[in-house]
């Protein structure tokens, strides 16, 4: 027997006598509905690897809207109602407002550092201030209102020349827009090193932050196995991965402190908390830190939504239709529209509100941490215990939402027989203390891609070359933050007055 298999099987006993310990000497306390576990590793085997979000449903049909399972000791509630996440995350956030240690994506990665994953605590709070005072109102990003129009002009641009590039280019506007907003970066036309690096960067966030997708998360002692045992591929990635991460931090906030130095940086996220004075190291790495937060959000989220949106105006033209009388009402056909003509686009507003309920960006959240021990409804929450929040399952509730699997914006407009249903805007930035704090920018940058898209194209199936129509399908792709997978849809200018307004300043 070679020695690297005796070391490894002397790990894995000790691995297993310390956690036997600890369940042993653990209390005994029933906590809510739970499903069945073997011994020791307790429901690691029931654990999904792939599209979490339906293994929970199914769970939740079974067990209920709160139910948990444990993973070597490791509480874990799913949360599968509005009700429950609302009574919890957000009315008792004192309690639920701390992260998990993320073994892989977190400490091994170096994403506990950004705000998404931050321990709750002083940092956590400084950051949220940062972000509060710049971004954290509808009124305080109007000043970003110039550059999401901008932005969005040119993608209108980019789309009309080449609309086979559709995906590309919704990425690379989501990149530009965050990057003006936190860096004051303006980006190339062509292979922007920035957008190229955002895209690599959060693709590895999402991938490394899923729930189960490594055994390290679920045996955080195995960081310690050498990268020469057998089936550590693991540990490489990770090392990959960190380095891009560290590149994604430091290349932007470097070019934002050369340009101070020259005198020449637009007003950004970075560069107004860096003036104008003398910086503590700390003070520093927080504004590093949060701006690279900022900048990896939004360069990722937006673009699942904005594909989303391609995706279901393909699906459904007559509710493309509807939205489009509503702003050729609205504009007129003269101007594209803007920022300033939202309140009076209702149906459009429905629109933007049903896209991010038919299609969940983050299907199931990022995990909370309970601080303390709690009791809910009888249900014993012991403290560190993971609370995971289905937030697809929570936009797609029949209890919530009329026949939700049906991609309809009327569902938000209130008539004289029913109200409006409930804005998923409630739940699918977060809740609590743990909300997005770029929401409002988020929604601002989704709104105006709409928007301005439908102002000018007309999108539809695509026809193969034998005329067959080409039906695109709705799934989503695994990893914390979600795409729809791969589709291809046909984007044409609606007339030449289109074409006109699309070239025009």
């Amino acid at each position: 027997m070679g020695i690297s298999l005796l070391l490894a099987l002397d790990l894995c006993a000790v691995i297993c006598v310390l956690l036997l310990l600890k369940r042993v000497l653990s209390r005994n306390n029933k906590f809510s509905a739970c499903r069945l576990g073997l011994p020791l590793v307790g429901n690691v085997l029931d654990m999904p690897s792939e599209k979490e979000w339906i293994t929970f449903s199914k769970w939740a049909d079974a067990w209920g809207d709160i139910c948990s399972v444990t993973v070597f000791n490791q509480p874990i509630i799913i949360i599968s109602s509005a009700q429950v996440a609302v009574d919890l995350l957000d009315k008792r956030s004192a309690i639920y407002s701390d992260r998990p240690v993320c073994t892989m994506g977190g400490e091994l990665v170096g994403w506990k550092n950004t705000l998404v994953l931050l321990p709750y605590g002083d940092r956590f709070r400084r950051f949220r201030r940062l972000f509060h005072n710049i971004i954290g109102s509808r009124a305080a990003i109007k000043q970003f209102s110039p550059v999401q129009e901008l932005e969005t002009r040119r993608f209108l641009r980019r789309v009309l020349a080449k609309p086979g590039d559709l995906p590309k280019h919704i990425r690379k506007t989501a990149g530009a827009i965050i990057l003006r907003i936190s860096h004051g970066y303006q980006v190339k036309e062509n292979n922007d090193p920035f957008v190229q690096l955002a895209e690599q960067a959060t693709e590895q966030f999402s991938l490394s932050t899923a729930p189960g997708g490594f055994m390290v998360d679920l045996i955080p002692a195995l960081r310690h196995v050498p990268t020469w045992l057998p089936f550590t591929g693991w540990r490489v990635k990770a090392n990959v991965w960190a380095a891009t991460l560290t590149q994604l931090v430091e290349q932007p906030y470097s070019f934002v402190k050369h340009q101070m130095a020259a005198g020449t940086a637009p007003v950004s996220f970075t560069s107004t908390l860096l003036e104008p004075k003398q910086l503590t190291p700390d003070e520093e790495f927080d504004i590093k830190w949060s701006s690279a937060s900022l900048y990896s959000a939004g360069a990722d989220t937006t673009v699942s939504a904005v594909n989303a949106f391609f995706l279901a105006m393909a699906l459904h033209p007559a509710v493309q239709a509807k939205a489009q009388r509503e702003i050729d009402a609205m504009v007129g056909g003269d101007r594209l529209p803007t920022f300033a003509d939202r309140e009076e686009l209702p149906y459009v507003e429905a629109l933007v509100k049903e896209v991010l309920r038919w299609h969940s960006v983050i299907p199931t959240g990022v995990a909370h941490r309970a601080m303390r021990d709690d009791v809910y409804e009888g249900h014993f929450i012991p403290k560190g215990a993971l609370l995971l929040t289905n937030i697809h399952r929570l936009t797609h509730d029949t209890r919530t939402y009329a026949d939700p699997m049906t991609f309809n914006p009327d569902r938000f407009i209130a008539s004289d027989d029913r109200p409006a249903e409930t804005d998923p805007r409630n739940f699918c930035w977060g809740f609590g203390r743990r909300i997005c704090p770029g929401m409002h920018l988020a929604d601002a940058s989704i709104f105006i891609s709409c928007v301005m898209s439908l102002a000018v194209f007309d999108i539809s199936k695509c026809v193969d070359e034998n005329g067959k129509v080409i039906f695109p399908v709705h799934e989503n792709t695994n990893g914390t933050i979600s795409h729809p997978v791969p589709f291809r849809c046909a984007v044409t200018p609606r007339s030449e007055k289109a074409i006109q307004l699309i070239h025009s300043d």
